[in-house]
C-alpha cells in the first residue's frame, strides 16, 4: 500500500470489522476527520466499509489505518474507492424543451428508445426518459460531518462461529469466571477475596481503557470507554473492588449483546445476498460446464435447470417456465416467461430447462443493487437522528459537568462524605451515557430498510422513511402505474378515409416509439396485416402529438383538442370523440393532409388492485389524486371507476403546478413509472417508482415499489409510520430509563453495578425493540 498520495484527492474505501452501530461510526468518523488532508468521509454501517478522499501533502492511508485500529477495529488493506457515475448530461442535444427536468440540475435525463414524441396520452412524452437521482434534502442526503457520539466497540461474529468464541465471549467469561471465584473465595477467605475482584476488574477493564485513551488522543475524549475507564478506577480507588468488577464484567456481557443484535439486523441483509447462487452453466461450443457466478460476463449463455435458481440478470433465447420471482420481488404467483423476457438473479426456475443470455453483470443483478441501495440508504439519516446526534454532543459534557459537581460540591461545602458522592458520581457517569439513545433511531431505520427490501419495498434512508410516514397525499400518474401501461386498440372510426387507411397513416408516425400507446397502433396493424412504413420527416411536438409524412401526404396524430386547430371535426366526429372517450377511452385523431381521416380509440384497464390500493390508502388518511394528460372525460371516468380525485389535461409543466398545489395542503408523495415522470417526482416531498426490479424502479427515485402493485404504496406508508412509532418508543424508553436512573443514582438509591445495568438494559432494550421491525408486515390492513 501507498505511504503517499498523488496530487488530487485521493479516494480510498477500507473494510472495517466491527462497526456494529451508528455510535461506532460516530467515533470512526470523528476521528479520522480529524486528520489533515482527509475530506468526505462515509461510513455504511450496514456493509461495513469506511470511505474517504486523501489530499495530496496530508495524512496517508496508513495513518487512517492505526487512527481507526487504535479505537478498537480491525481495517482489510485500502483499496481505491468505487468510482461514482459521472453526471449525465442536462441536455440530450435533440432540440426540445424538456422544462422543469431540463433546468434541474439534480434531475439528469436519457433519451429512451424510439422516436421522442408526445400527444399527450397520459404519459406525457412518449420520449425522455428522465433520471429523478434524489434531491439533496431527500435520499441521497449526507450524514452531518462530525456528528454524534461515540458509543461501543462491537466485534462482528463471523460465520459459524459462536458468540463464545470471539475474543469478546471470551473476555465475558473469563471475567465472569473470575467474578464467580472471587465471590466464592469471599466465604472462606474474606480478606484474599478482595484482590480477586481487582484482578477480575483489570482483566476486564485493560481493553476498554486502551481503547478510551485511543479515542481521546484521536480528539474523542467523551466515551462510554472513558467513562468506564473512570469508573471503575474511581471505585478501585475508593475500596468498593466488588462493584468495580461487576460493573466491568456487565459492560463486556452488554457489548456482546449488542453484537449479537447487530448481526441479527445485518444477517437480513446478508440473506438476499444468499439467494444468488455460487455456480453456474455455461453454455460454450455446444457443452456446459460449470463456473463461479461471480465471474459470468454479459452476452454468455447459461443453462437454468428446473429448479435451479437464476444465476444471473438476463434474457430468455430459448424456452418457456414459470419463474417465482418471490426472492426479488416478493410477488408468491410465478410467472411464465419465454423467448425476450428478462429473469432476474436469485429467481426460481419452476417447470422447464431454459437457456438465457447474461445481460448484467454480478454486481450489477438486481439483488446486488437491492443490497447496495439499503446499505447506501444507511447515509441518508432521518432529522429525527440528526436532532438527537446535535442533542448528545451538548447532553454528554454536560453530565460529566454534572457529574463532577456531584462529587466535589457535597463533601467541600456542605461536610457530605467524599466515599459517598465520589460513588454517586461515579454511577451518575454510567448512568448518563446516551448510547441508547444515539442508537435509537439508526436501529430502527435499519431494521425497517432490511424489512422493506425483502417485501418489496425499497426505501433510500431515514430521511424518506420519516417524509413517508408524513404522506397526506399520494398523486398518482395513470398510465403504467394506475393502468397495466398495455393499451389496446378498441376501435377504429373511420371518417375521410378508410379503417386500414387510418392505421396505416398512424402506425407511419409511429414507427420506432416505445410509447406504450404507439405500441398498440403498431399491433393493431400488424394483426390485420396492414404495412408499417416508417414515415418521413417525422418529429414531436411537445405536448401535442407527432407529425410525419408517408407518400407525399402530411400526417398529424394527436388528441383530439390538439387537432381541431388543424382540421375541421364536424358534429359526427364531436359525437365519437365525446362517447369514446365518456367510456374512459383515450381517443388519437389521424389527420391527413389537413383532413380528419378517422379516429383510434384504446384502452389500458386499471391494475387489479388499483381500488383497493385507494380503499387502503383513505383509511390511512390519506388522499390519492390521479394526474394524467389524459382529457378530461376519460380521466374522470377512470378515476370515478377507482374511487380517486383526479387532474386531467395535464401537460409536464402542469403536473409540476399540481404537485406543489396539493403539497400546500399536506404533504405529497408522487408515485410514478420512474422514466417519465421525472419533474413531478422531484417536485413531491418523495418520488415513488413502480416496477419489478427495473434499472429505472430501482435508481431513479426515492423509493420503489418492486412487485409493481399499487396496493405496496399503502404498505409502504404502513411500514414508514410503523418505523417512526418504533422510534418514538426507542427514544422514551432510553431517555425514561436515563431520568429515573439519574434522580436514583444521586440520591444513593441505585449503585455503580445498577447504573450500567440500566445503560446496557436500556440499549439492548431499543436494539430489540428496533428488530421487532424485521419481522413487521406492511401488507396487513389491520
Amino acid at each position: 500500500m501507498r505511504e503517499t498520495d498523488s496530487d488530487a484527492a485521493n479516494p480510498l474505501s477500507w473494510q472495517v470489522t466491527g462497526m456494529d452501530c451508528a455510535s461506532c461510526a460516530a467515533k470512526i468518523r470523528s476521528a479520522v476527520e480529524r486528520l489533515p488532508g482527509v475530506s468526505d468521509v462515509r461510513l455504511s454501517v450496514m456493509s461495513e466499509t469506511l470511505s474517504l478522499s486523501l489530499a495530496s501533502g496530508g495524512a496517508t492511508a496508513a495513518e487512517v489505518e492505526r487512527r481507526v485500529a487504535g479505537l478498537g477495529y480491525a481495517l482489510a488493506p485500502a483499496k481505491p474507492a468505487a468510482s461514482a457515475p459521472a453526471p449525465e448530461p442536462s441536455s440530450c442535444g435533440c432540440g426540445h424543451d424538456h422544462g422543469p427536468a431540463a433546468a434541474d440540475p439534480k434531475i439528469g435525463h436519457r433519451h429512451a428508445p424510439g422516436a421522442d414524441h408526445d400527444y399527450d396520452h397520459s404519459h406525457e412524452g412518449h420520449g425522455h426518459a428522465h433520471s429523478h437521482g434524489g434531491t439533496g434534502k431527500k435520499a441521497n442526503a449526507k450524514a452531518d460531518a462530525g456528528h454524534g457520539l461515540p458509543g461501543h466497540v462491537h466485534e462482528v461474529t463471523p460465520d459459524g462461529m459462536s458468540w463464545y468464541q470471539t475474543g469478546k465471549g471470551r473476555l465475558v467469561l473469563l471475567t465472569g469466571s473470575l467474578l464467580a471465584g472471587a465471590w466464592l473465595a469471599s466465604l472462606a477467605w474474606p480478606a484474599g477475596s478482595y484482590w480477586l475482584f481487582v484482578a477480575a476488574c483489570l482483566i476486564g477493564v485493560v481493553p476498554v481503557a486502551r481503547r478510551a485513551f485511543a479515542a481521546a488522543a484521536a480528539g474523542v475524549p467523551f466515551t462510554i470507554e472513558m467513562l468506564m475507564t473512570i469508573a471503575a478506577a474511581g471505585a478501585l480507588v475508593i475500596g468498593a473492588a466488588e462493584e468495580a468488577a461487576l460493573v466491568v464484567f456487565l459492560f463486556a456481557v452488554g457489548e456482546v449483546l449488542e453484537g449479537v443484535a447487530a448481526d441479527r439486523a445485518r444477517a437480513s441483509i446478508r440473506a438476499l445476498g444468499d439467494l444468488v447462487p455460487k455456480t453456474a452453466l455455461v453454455e460454450e461450443n455446444g457443452t456446459t460446464r460449470q463456473v463461479d457466478a461471480a465471474a459470468l460476463a454479459i452476452g454468455q449463455i447459461v443453462l437454468i435447470r428446473p429448479g435451479d435458481r437464476v444465476p444471473a440478470d438476463g434474457e430468455i433465447v430459448s424456452g418457456i417456465s414459470g419463474i417465482d420471482e418471490s426472492p426479488v420481488t416478493g410477488e408468491s404467483v410465478p410467472k411464465t416467461k419465454g423467448v425476450g423476457d428478462p429473469v432476474f438473479a436469485g429467481s426460481v426456475n419452476r417447470e422447464a430447462a431454459l437457456r438465457a443470455r447474461v445481460t448484467k453483470a454480478a454486481q450489477d443483478n438486481t439483488i446486488a443493487r437491492i443490497i447496495r441501495l439499503v446499505e447506501e440508504a444507511q447515509e441518508a439519516r432521518a432529522p429525527t437522528e440528526r436532532f438527537i446526534d446535535r442533542f448528545s454532543r451538548i447532553y454528554m459534557p454536560a453530565i460529566v459537568a454534572l457529574a463532577i459537581a456531584v462529587a466535589l460540591v457535597p463533601p467541600l461545602f456542605f461536610g457530605g462524605e467524599w466515599a459517598v458522592w465520589i460513588y454517586r458520581a461515579l454511577a451518575l457517569l454510567l448512568i448518563g451515557c446516551p448510547c441508547a439513545l444515539v442508537i435509537s433511531v439508526p436501529a430502527a431505520i435499519a431494521a425497517s430498510l432490511s424489512a422493506g427490501a425483502r417485501q418489496g419495498l425499497l426505501l433510500k434512508g431515514g430521511v424518506v422513511i420519516e417524509a413517508a410516514a408524513k404522506t397526506g397525499t399520494v398523486a398518482f400518474d395513470k398510465t403504467g402505474t394506475l393502468t397495466e401501461g398495455t393499451p389496446r386498440v378498441t376501435e377504429v372510426v373511420a371518417l375521410g378515409r378508410s379503417d386500414r387507411e387510418v392505421v396505416e397513416l398512424a402506425a407511419a408516425v409511429e414507427t420506432g416509439s416505445s410509447h406504450p400507446l404507439a405500441q398498440a397502433i403498431i399491433a393493431r396493424a400488424e394483426a390485420h396485416l396492414i404495412p408499417v412504413r416508417p414515415a418521413t420527416e417525422a418529429a414531436a411536438i411537445a405536448g401535442q402529438g407527432v407529425t410525419g409524412q408517408l407518400d407525399g401526404v402530411a400526417i398529424f396524430v394527436g388528441a383530439p383538442r390538439h387537432a381541431t386547430s388543424r382540421a375541421t371535426f364536424d358534429a359526427t366526429a364531436k359525437a365519437a370523440v365525446e362517447q369514446l372517450e365518456s367510456d374512459g377511452k383515450t381517443v388519437a385523431a389521424v389527420i391527413a393532409d389537413g383532413v380528419l381521416a378517422g379516429l383510434i380509440a384504446l384502452r389500458d384497464e386499471p391494475r387489479a388492485d388499483a381500488a383497493a390500493a385507494v380503499a387502503e390508502l383513505k383509511a390511512l388518511g390519506v388522499r390519492s389524486v390521479m394526474l394524467t394528460g389524459d382529457n378530461a372525460r376519460t380521466g374522470a371516468a377512470i378515476a370515478g371507476a377507482l374511487g380517486m380525485d383526479h387532474k386531467a389535461e395535464l401537460m409536464p409543466d402542469d403536473k409540476v403546478a399540481a404537485i406543489r398545489e396539493l403539497s400546500a395542503q399536506a404533504p405529497v408523495m408522487m408515485v410514478g413509472d420512474g422514466i417519465n415522470d421525472a419533474p413531478a417526482l422531484a417536485a413531491a416531498g418523495i418520488g415513488v417508482a413502480m416496477g419489478s426490479g427495473t434499472d429505472v424502479a430501482l435508481e431513479t427515485a426515492d423509493g420503489a415499489v418492486l412487485k409493481s402493485r399499487v396496493r405496496d404504496i399503502a404498505a409502504m406508508i404502513r411500514l414508514a409510520r410503523a418505523t417512526m412509532s418504533n422510534i418514538r418508543v426507542n427514544i422514551a424508553l432510553a431517555l425514561g430509563l436515563k431520568a429515573v436512573f439519574l434522580v436514583t443514582s444521586v440520591l444513593g438509591y441505585t449503585g455503580l453495578w445498577v447504573a450500567i445495568l440500566a445503560d446496557t438494559g436500556a440499549t439492548v432494550l431499543v436494539t430489540a425493540n428496533a428488530l421487532r421491525l424485521l419481522r413487521f408486515d406492511a401488507g396487513k390492513t389491520s
